[in-house]
């Protein structure tokens, strides 16, 4: 569990500042170029002087769905604190404080371009969602959910790929398909509301970077398996629709494509699998990209003795050090936590300015530039996926 802190960019208000070093160089326009173009734009005045949402934890693929299918995971996560400041210079993010309870805090830079671990629960996302939402609820709640997965797909592509498993549950809730990425076409599916279902989380100390794990992915796969994983996708989102854990379960254990190439980066991960369905779990599987393992049951207690069965068998097979959760499914997604004042009168001024944009056009470029600033504050509580 981890906390941050970070700025960025939207107001001009940052370039008066101290000495000559922080200054935008000048774009010089040419007003007899007949390429020119000068347009005015406005940007919305920021409503609140600070806001603080929460992004939960995610079990990307879920088996057989690689890179099409998600759910979010109650009560862990992160939560990302926003404010305006407008001594932030354009174009930068910077973290401040990283805080939390996780044993590999310290793992993690205050560098936004390297802050990232792996754990498997959809840390990259949960932060990307949670900071998204906060910026959408200091200006106003101008973006729609399909909007904000959008933008915290741009972030995931940084960290490990644009893909939506994650960043799209971590928003919504609950259970999402991905049916379309060009354009994005969400669905959300409901898991029965009177049906109990709890996911067994074991994350053991070891490292599996996404990138890493993606690339020991097959390029090719040949038309049983291909046929194979397509069927269990659609037993797995059957299972879920009808609260069926027995087919939802062996849906989730029985990916023939990702899973046999991942596991074996994971040290001792098939013995943590048999230990959980020995132990009484429906189904097994690594969690995203690892390495933390996922198994559900529809029992808290339950959950905890197949928990300890995994937290044993990753100790016994692999020679690792693991912790368990037991959590029940997220159904409401990224929210807002609080919301403070409303923004000073000099940054709703900055704000509400016309700023202008001195745009070039020459063949097919497009060069414009921008002043802005705005400020915020993470509170980072995973690794990164």
């Amino acid at each position: 569990m981890a906390a941050a802190t970070a700025w960025f960019p939207v107001s001009p208000a940052s370039l008066n500042s101290k000495g000559t070093q922080n200054r935008v160089p000048p774009i010089r326009c040419n007003a007899h170029n007949p390429l020119l173009t000068l347009t005015k734009t406005t940007d919305p005045p920021p409503i609140y002087s600070s806001v603080k949402a929460f992004a939960p934890a995610t079990v990307a693929n879920l088996g057989p769905g690689f890179d099409f299918l998600g759910c979010a995971v109650d009560a862990i996560g992160d939560t990302v604190s926003l404010k305006v400041d407008p001594h932030v210079h354009p174009g930068q993010i910077c973290i401040s404080d990283i805080s939390g309870q996780s044993p590999n805090i310290h793992k993690l830079s205050k560098n936004p371009l390297f802050n990232c671990a792996g754990s498997g629960l959809g840390s990259s996302a949960a932060s990307a969602a949670a900071a998204a939402v906060a910026i959408n609820e200091i200006f106003g709640k101008r973006l729609s959910y399909d909007e904000l997965v959008l933008a915290c797909l741009k972030s995931e592509e940084k960290v490990s790929g644009y893909h939506a498993d994650n960043v799209a549950p971590s928003i919504m809730g609950g259970f999402v398909l991905i049916r379309n990425y060009e354009p994005l076409e969400l669905v959300r599916f409901k898991f029965p509301s009177e049906k109990e279902l709890y996911f067994v989380l074991v994350t053991p100390e070891f490292e599996a970077p996404t990138k890493k794990m993606r690339a020991a992915l097959p390029l090719e796969i040949g038309m049983p398996h291909h046929v194979w994983n397509c069927s269990q996708a659609g037993a797995l989102v059957a299972g879920v629709l009808q609260g069926d854990l027995v087919m939802l379960g062996k849906a989730l254990s029985s990916d023939k494509i990702v899973e046999p190439k991942r596991a074996p980066l994971i040290p001792g991960m098939d013995a943590v699998k048999k230990a959980a369905i020995e132990a009484g779990a429906f189904g097994c599987t690594i969690s995203g990209a690892g390495p933390t393992a996922v198994a559900i049951t529809d029992n808290e207690q339950k959950g905890h003795l197949i928990g300890q069965q995994m937290v044993q068998a990753f100790q016994k097979e692999g020679n690792l050090n693991a912790s368990a959760n037991v959590k029940q499914l997220d159904r409401i997604g990224a929210r807002l936590i609080s919301r403070c004042g409303t923004a000073s009168a000099d940054l709703s001024r900055v704000f509400k300015e016309e700023q202008l944009w001195c745009g070039v056009l020459n063949k097919k470029r497009n060069i414009q530039t921008k002043l802005g600033a705005v400020a915020a504050v993470g509170n980072k509580n995973l690794l990164e996926e």
